[in-house]
This record gives C-alpha cells, structure tokens and sequence, in this order.
C-alpha cells in the first residue's frame, strides 16, 4: 500500500525540492503541497470528516510554513488528527530543537539541506508508526474532524447590537436541549455575563491564562456551573486583567473547552483582541451580530474586511445575524448580505426590548419568558446554527471546520507594531 504524504511547505523553491525528492521515494504517493497552515488544518478535516483512512499517512512540515509557526501548527495537528504522523523540515537540526519538535507532538525530524537516504528512512518510520496506530484505533474508529465539541464565537459589530444577549440565549438553547455547554465571556474588558446571569464569581478566564497544560480538574475549578446547567468561564472583574489573556492562552483555553464540552459559545464583545481573534480564527461558526442601521452594517463591514486582512476568517466564512429587524426598516437582510459579503442568517431577531428589559435589569437573562418573540427567534437561531440536537438526517449549517491559528499571530505582530 502507498505512503500518502502531504508536504506543508510555503517557499516556492522549497516546495519543488521537496516535492521533487518525495516522488522519488519508494512505495510514496505525494500529494498536491498545501501553502500554510490554515491550508494544512482544513484539508485534513475535510479528509477526517470522511474517514480516518482518508487522512495522509505522512505530513512533512516545513519551518517556514506561516503564518502560525511550525511548532505550534505541529501541536495543532497532533492533537485533532493523532493518526497522522508529523515531520518537521528544519534547517536547525540540534537537540534543543529536536526535543521541542517531539514534544509538540512530530513523529521525526528532517535536517535541512535534505537528504534522500534521511528522507526515505524518517518517512518510512513515520507511515509505519501511523499504520500502527490506525490499527489500534480500528477501521472507521471515531476520529473527528475537531478535538470533541463545536465552537461558536459571537461578536458585535459595534458595541450595544445586542452580542451577549446572543451568546446567552444560544448557550442556554444548546443546554436546554441536551448538549453540555460552556458560555465563555472572552469581552475581557468590559465583559458582562455574570450581571445578565446574576452570578457572583471568583474565578475568571484569567486563572488558566498562565497554565500551560489545562487538565479536566483544572478547568472545573475555573468555570461557574450555573443553575440552569450551561457552564460559565467569565471575564475578570477587573479589566485590566483582560491583557494577560494573550492569543496563545486564548488557543489552549478553547481547545481544552472544545475536548470537554460539546457546545462552547464564546461572546467577543465588539473590540478586538488577540485572544477574541484567536477564538473567531479557530470557531466552526462565527457569529457578527448587527443591527439594520447604517452605523452598525458600517461596523460589520469594517469587522469582517479586518478579519480578512489578518487572515483570520473569510467574509463568507463568517454568519451576520441582524438583531432588532423590522419589516419597516430600509435596511433589511439582503442589503446587509451585499454589503458584507457575508452569509446572514435566515433567522432575524425582532425588535422588541421591551421584552427583555424585565430580566435584563433583574440580571435574570435566563428567564425570559418563552413566550417572549426575542428568544424564540434566539433559539430557532440555536437550530439554525446547529447547536441543539436535532432529529437523525439534520444537516448542521452556518460554519466551517477549523483549527489553524494564523490570524491570531498575525493581528498580535500588528498590534505589537509588526507588519
């Protein structure tokens, strides 16, 4: 049986040398070179999405691929596809670096100029330690697309359109329907889920930013388990706090809650981080909610064309939910959709406050009424975006798998003066 391998390589030259060299290879079946790291990530999802035996035996990294670093991506695709043997392609052949690259998780490690007879024998180990792990694992076995549950982020195209009460209502129609949910305040200055919860809380989202390896005790201490069973990992109460969440704790926060949890709503609030835009880069669904006026479509266009440049997520990646819609308002869905070259959700939110100033003023978000056209509409949005469980044959909608993490990186070098 043919070795399939998939080089990840983002210098042109490299690339036909490498490619070169692994079609020489014997019994080697290269496949078409991916070019970064968001590239790399989606395609052995979509292959996991069919089945494991659809995954390369072998990905050969090299250490220039970008934008997230090698040893990080290295990481990434150990952890969601562990069947997948991982080779790094470096010009710094040294033990420091070697014992770096086998702790984020690569299989072997390949010294730059390359050399065939290395190649052919690291490559060799490697597809047999994946045969290997794939027959323990058995044919077909439950490898997913993803490390466990489905992420969805909620950001506001400018402040006050209504993003946490969306992330509320979405988390508690995914509890409410069965799934285990956690509601992550990721609006780490001005986050306000615990007033609209009415919860009183000394942990936050703060206590794992510095922890390296979050393990299921670790993050139990850390999140409220509120009374309607949905999880709460909140902002700290001081806002100043917010900045020792960087993009990289960001990433292990979601990818520890994504391995516990089957539903993780994360509200991003309106101004952008690098930890919100590590969450919105890594989410199978992002949500930007606006409302029909021409300041906030404004904001969402602005939103949606930053993620872009900081290849953080694609307009048409992204899910514009408008909240506050009337059928009289000149602004209505269609136009939103042309503006933003986003997808928009067929379910608008009506304009209705006066259903939610009771409980919002009472901090008692979660009981609104059912009644209350707002949350129906919220939780018809929850079925929509496929956050509740739904009957067998159900298509899931309004995202994409991902996993990557290069918009992040690069919105931290912008915002620290790089680029």
């Amino acid at each position: 049986m043919p070795t399939r391998i998939l080089p990840a390589v983002g210098d042109a030259d490299a690339v036909r040398s490498l490619t070169t060299l692994l079609s020489q290879l014997p019994d080697a079946e290269p496949v078409a070179p991916v070019v970064d790291s968001t590239q790399l990530v989606d395609t052995l999802a979509r292959l996991a999405a069919e089945s494991v035996d659809e995954l390369p035996e072998v990905v050969v990294v090299h250490e220039r691929i970008g934008p997230v670093p090698a040893l990080e991506l290295i990481r990434e695709v150990a952890l969601r596809f562990p069947a997948v043997g991982v080779i790094l392609v470096t010009s710094d052949a040294g033990p420091g670096l070697f014992s770096a690259a086998m702790d984020s998780g690569a299989r072997g490690l390949v010294a730059l100029p390359l050399s065939y007879e290395e190649l052919a024998h690291r490559v060799q180990a490697v597809a047999q330690w994946s045969v290997g792990v794939r027959r323990h694992l058995g044919r077909g076995s439950d490898v997913l697309p993803g490390v466990g549950g489905t992420v969805v982020t909620v950001s506001g195209s400018k402040g006050g359109v209504g993003a946490t009460v969306t992330a509320i209502q979405l988390a508690l129609a995914a509890g409410a329907s069965g799934r285990s949910t956690v509601l992550v305040d990721m609006d780490l200055q001005s986050g306000d889920i615990a007033s609209y919860l009415d919860v009183q809380f000394r942990r936050s989202v703060v206590d794992l930013a510095a922890i390296t390896d979050i393990s299921p005790r670790v993050l139990a201490d850390a999140v409220f388990r509120h009374d309607t069973g949905v999880a709460l990992l909140l902002a700290p109460g001081e806002g100043e706090r917010g900045e020792e969440v960087t993009d990289r704790a960001a990433r292990q926060i979601v990818r520890a809650l994504r391995s516990r949890y089957e539903t993780v709503v994360i509200d991003c609030g309106a101004q952008m981080s690098g930890a919100s835009a590590a969450a919105v880069e890594m989410a199978d669904t992002a949500v930007l909610v606006t409302t029909p006026d021409v300041v906030a479509v404004r904001g969402a266009k602005r939103m949606v064309r930053m993620w872009d440049r900081l290849q953080i997520r694609k307009a048409e990646e992204t899910t514009v939910v408008v909240n506050r819609h009337t059928r009289g308002t000149e602004i209505q869905p269609p136009l939103i959709r042309r503006i933003t070259g986003t997808a928009v959700a067929a379910t608008a939110v009506p304009a209705n406050y006066k259903e939610l100033q009771g409980a919002v003023d009472a901090g008692r978000l979660h009981e609104l009424d059912s009644k209350s056209a707002v949350k129906q509409a919220l939780w018809a949005l929850a079925g929509e975006l496929g956050l509740v469980k739904a009957p067998e044959g159900a298509q899931k909608g309004g995202g994409r798998a991902r996993g990557g993490d290069r918009g992040s990186l690069v919105f931290r070098r912008r915002r620290d003066g790089g680029g």
